[in-house]
C-alpha cells in the first residue's frame, strides 16, 4: 500500500474527512427507559403488562422520567393483587415500592420514603430475590440521609426470603447500624 492511501484510509478510520458533524447517541438511560416503555406499549394481556412494568418503571427512574416511573410503579402496584400466585409477584412488590420511595427521597419526603422501604420489604421473594437478593437502592438513598434504623428493619425483612446471602444481610446490618454505608454491589442494580 503507498504511504499516500495508507494515510487516506487511516484518516477515514479516525474520521478526519467526515462531511458535517457526527450524531450524538442518546444516553444509555433513556434508551434502556425508551425500549422498556415500548416494549410495553406492545403488552397484549395484563399479564403481559404486570411483567413489564418493573423494568419501565425502573429505568424510566433511571433515566430521569419521574412522571413515567411514577406511573408504571403505580400501575403495577394495582395490578400486584391480581397475580399473588405469579413468581413476579414478589419483584412486583419489591421494584414498585422502591421507586416509590426513591422517588419519596429526591422530593424529601423521608417517612414515606421509609415507608416504601418496608413495604418492600414485606415482598415474598421471587426466584430472583431468593438467589441474588433484593434490591438496595432504596436502603442505600436512606442511609445517606442518616436513616439506619429503618434499613436495620428492611434488612430483617428480607430474610424471610434470602437464604442464600451468604452473611451479607448480617454484615449490612453491622456496617449500617455503625453509621457506615455498606458497598452494596450488584444489589444495587437488580
Amino acid at each position: 500500500m503507498k504511504a499516500g492511501t495508507a494515510l487516506l484510509v487511516l484518516g477515514l478510520l479516525s474520521g478526519c474527512g467526515r462531511q458535517g458533524p457526527v450524531a450524538e447517541s442518546p444516553p444509555l438511560e433513556a434508551t434502556s427507559a425508551n425500549l422498556a416503555t415500548a416494549r410495553l406499549d406492545t403488552a397484549r394481556s395484563a399479564q403481559d403488562r404486570f411483567y413489564l412494568l418493573n423494568a419501565a418503571a425502573k429505568q424510566s427512574l433511571v433515566a430521569g422520567n419521574v412522571s413515567d416511573a411514577e406511573k408504571f410503579a403505580r400501575e403495577l402496584i394495582a395490578l400486584a393483587p391480581q397475580f399473588k400466585g405469579d413468581w413476579n409477584y414478589g419483584n412486583a412488590i419489591q421494584d414498585a415500592n422502591l421507586v416509590l420511595g426513591r422517588i419519596a427521597v429526591k422530593a424529601g419526603h423521608l417517612d414515606e420514603a421509609k415507608r416504601l422501604l418496608l413495604e418492600a420489604g414485606k415482598s415474598p421473594g421471587s426466584p430472583q430475590m431468593n438467589s441474588f437478593g433484593p434490591n438496595m437502592s432504596l436502603a442505600k438513598d436512606l442511609l445517606e440521609k442518616g436513616e439506619r434504623d429503618v434499613v436495620v428493619g428492611y434488612l430483617e425483612l428480607c430474610r424471610k426470603f434470602w437464604k442464600m446471602d451468604t452473611g451479607r444481610l448480617d454484615q449490612w446490618s453491622q456496617q449500617a447500624k455503625a453509621g457506615k454505608i455498606p458497598d452494596f454491589g450488584a444489589n444495587l442494580v437488580y
